[in-house]
């Protein structure tokens, strides 16, 4: 909470430009997807600086260079979206509960960038977005999502990932790309606005073919050990530092 006042007072003068810039890019259709993603891009780049974050991002060259698939990265946070957003350079939408997309300015991100809120305990609107994000996909949209439902709040321990968020993945048909967040809890957790580092690594990707044999809760359990060992990785190269 004391980083997102920091954010705001320092960008005080901006904050009526920034959100009525999302706002409009979600409502008027003539700006494209591209657009309306570097729109954004631009306002979490000057957010995180205002805040006092640095994003450092490794693996970008693991990115897909061709649009059509999804990032399943763990879950620290509201400040997750942000690491992504300052570091990506191809534009995604993401999923994000039904709860969180409520939240002030995240509501127009959702809307500007073309993302969906999930309801877990909806059943058939949980399908409703699986389906959709699978359409998306397989029309060249890139998404990202939590797979594991719900943010660990046990720092840079995961918890497990679940089966059905790699639906979509199946039905596009799609790369999957491991992502690790390392520290993205701090941002935003922390009763601090010391300067901080939040990590980024992409993981090289998973493709369909290497995927396609395997049951959900297998492809599950498969990215998220992706995910652990990059997290050790990192942790271990800043321990002989």
């Amino acid at each position: 909470m004391y980083r997102i006042i920091l954010m705001v007072v320092r960008l005080w003068y901006k904050v009526p430009y920034y959100m009525f810039g999302i706002w409009w890019c979600g409502k008027n259709k003539r700006i494209s997807g591209d657009k309306a993603y570097a729109f954004v891009q631009k306002v979490t780049r000057a957010a995180n600086k205002a805040g006092r974050v640095t994003v450092k991002s490794y693996g970008i060259e693991n990115i897909p260079k061709e649009p059509g698939f999804i990032f399943f990265p763990n879950h620290q946070g509201l400040f997750d979206v942000l690491v992504f957003l300052e570091s990506c350079p191809a534009p995604f939408a993401f999923v994000i509960k039904k709860e969180a997309s409520k939240t002030i300015l995240l509501k127009q991100v959702i809307a500007a960038l073309g993302s969906y809120p999930i309801d877990r305990d909806d059943m058939k609107q949980s399908m409703k977005v699986i389906q959709q994000v699978a359409a998306d996909v397989k029309n060249g949209k890139n998404f990202l999502i939590f797979a594991e439902g719900t943010r660990s709040k046990n720092g840079n321990q995961l918890l497990e990932f679940k089966g059905g968020s790699f639906k979509s993945a199946l039905k596009a048909r799609c790369p999957i790309v491991p992502c690790a967040l390392i520290d993205s809890y701090k941002p935003f957790d922390e009763k601090s606005i010391k300067p901080l580092t939040v990590k980024l690594v992409y993981l090289p990707p998973i493709l369909y073919e290497e995927y396609c044999h395997m049951k959900t809760p297998e492809i599950a359990a498969l990215v998220k050990t992706k995910i652990e060992e990059a997290i050790a990785e990192h942790s271990e190269s800043e321990m002989l530092k």
